[in-house]
């Protein structure tokens, strides 16, 4: 899995401008193949950010996405920021969950 997150840098007066587009483009982000998630939040304690998240089957659908049309307005968006935006992403090699919190818990030290 291969987790993708961009980091808007919003301005100011556009927030809420800026949060319903990101919004609009999770549902044709999820409909692209591979896609296992999307979701957008708000950079916090500044909120002067927005970040989108978007967890990849793999790497190959991961680029027939950066290649799409839907990806494309996704990078125009983020160039009407009032700073480069960021991109990062992630390759999970494992992925754990409560078993780690139980595990870490319930075993002696």
């Amino acid at each position: 899995m291969i987790i993708e997150l961009l980091r808007i840098s919003v301005p100011r007066g556009k927030r809420e401008e800026f949060a319903n587009t990101l919004m609009s483009m999770v549902a044709p982000i999820e409909g692209q193949p591979g896609c296992l998630s999307c979701r957008v939040f708000e950079v916090w304690p500044q909120r002067d950010g927005l970040l989108i998240e978007a967890r990849w089957e793999s790497q190959e659908y991961l680029v027939c996405y950066l290649r799409s049309q839907t990806y494309k307005r996704l990078l125009l968006l983020s160039e009407l920021g009032v700073a480069p935006p960021s991109v990062e992403f992630f390759t999970v090699v494992e992925f754990r969950g409560l078993d780690l919190v139980e595990d870490s818990r319930t075993s002696p030290d």
